[in-house]
Order: structure tokens, then C-alpha cells, then sequence
């Protein structure tokens, strides 16, 4: 049944408004964990998880932006029920992560695992874009889609996989070595490198934000006048 386009268009700002909301308490929960367990690591003056902090605090930021741009460009009628429950595993990997501030080894096991989920996630949502492109009207949205299909696509391939091998690396350099990367606190320099990493990334987020700002602004206006 085809909805009329008033009501598809109400149907999808509502989606869009749960989206938006469910985002923004599960990241508000993360950053609650995050919190908690930063205030009981630095009280007792281990000053070297103030990284694995920064760290914590750019995987929310990560999150939480991706999140935004994907329900901005891609989420309208109607609700996807196993999107949104990635989205709640990815928040209690997260809190399970943020526990683990003070222990090198398992911070990079849990992020290596919280990689693979993410990956999981941006595969699972490569169906979200393949319908917006079929229900495609105008060059606007088409251009918008190419451009989000684009980069989900390099995310698969490339970028989650990087970050992927990197954590992985990570945590196998601390099993096989104890001795260099936590009794001589070499793991500060690995979460040095995880923490540059996550910056990186969140200037590719913005950078890619920007770039497709026109493109969505150009695809609601259309969708306003039809």
C-alpha cells in the first residue's frame, strides 16, 4: 500500500525523531559509564588512563556523529527494528569497554570485538541504503545515496577493518609481551596510537559531513515539494 506523500513524510519525521532520541540515551548511558569509571581509575592517580579516557570519550563522539549523519540521509518509514538493536549491543559494548580503563589487555580484546560489531553494523546497514536508492526519485536523493553508498562502502573495505587489525594488533602485542607493554607501560604508546587513530576518523566524519550537507539539504527540499 502506498502511503500519500504528507503522510509518508510525517511517518518519516517521527522515525526520524525516535532515531534521534534512542541515539542520544544510549550514548548518554555510555558517557555515564565512561564517567563513573574515569572518576574511580584517576582517583587513585593512574595517571596513564587518562588516555585510554580520550580514547573512551572518541569512541561516543564516533558514535554519536555517524549515528546523526546516517539518520539525517538514510532513515525514514519505516522503523527498522535490527538497525536500532545494533545500536543498542554497540552501547553495552561500549559501557563494558569504558570498565576496563585501567587494564591494557582487555581494553584492546573489548575494542577489538566492539571493531567487529561496528563492522557487522555498517554491513547489515548497506540494506538501508540499497532501498533508499530504489525508492530514489530525483537526481538530488540519487546523488545523496551514491555518495552514503560510497562511504559506507569504504568503511566496509577499509577503514572499520584497519581499526579492526589495529586493536587486534594491539592486544596481541600486550598477551605476547607483558613484560615491554605493562610492566615498562608500553601500552601507553599503543593507545597513543588508538587514540590518533580515532581523531583521524573523526576528521574523515566531518569532513564527510560537510561534503554531503549540500546534497541532503538539495534532498529535503525536494521531498518538500512533492
Amino acid at each position: 500500500m502506498n502511503l500519500p506523500s504528507k503522510s509518508r513524510r510525517e511517518l518519516d519525521s517521527v522515525i526520524v525523531n525516535i532515531e534521534l532520541t534512542l541515539v542520544s540515551i544510549i550514548q548518554g548511558v555510555a558517557l555515564f559509564f565512561l564517567t563513573d569509571n574515569a572518576r574511580a581509575v584517576l582517583s587513585k592517580r593512574h595517571w596513564g588512563a587518562l588516555l585510554y579516557v580520550a580514547a573512551g570519550l572518541c569512541v561516543i563522539f564516533i558514535f554519536w556523529s555517524r549515528s546523526v549523519i546516517h539518520t539525517l540521509t538514510l532513515i525514514k518509514w519505516p522503523l527498522e527494528f535490527g538497525h536500532n538493536f545494533f545500536y543498542i549491543a554497540c552501547a553495552l559494548g561500549e559501557a563494558i569497554l569504558f570498565s576496563r580503563l585501567d587494564r591494557p589487555l582487555a581494553w584492546f580484546q573489548l575494542s577489538t570485538a566492539y571493531a567487529g560489531v561496528v563492522w557487522l553494523l555498517f554491513i547489515y546497514d548497506m540494506r538501508l541504503i540499497r532501498a533508499r536508492i530504489t525508492e530514489s526519485s530525483n537526481a538530488a536523493d540519487q546523488t545523496l545515496y551514491a555518495r552514503a553508498k560510497a562511504d559506507q562502502l569504504l568503511n566496509i573495505w577499509l577503514l572499520v577493518p584497519l581499526l579492526f587489525l589495529l586493536n587486534l594488533g594491539c592486544a596481541l602485542a600486550i598477551w605476547s609481551r607483558p613484560d615491554l607493554f605493562i610492566t615498562r607501560a608500553g601500552h601507553i604508546w599503543l593507545v597513543s596510537t588508538q587514540l590518533a587513530s580515532f581523531i583521524v576518523y573523526l576528521v574523515y566524519v566531518a569532513r564527510y559531513f560537510n561534503a554531503i550537507a549540500p546534497l541532503l539539504l538539495r534532498s529535503r527540499e525536494g521531498a518538500g515539494k512533492s
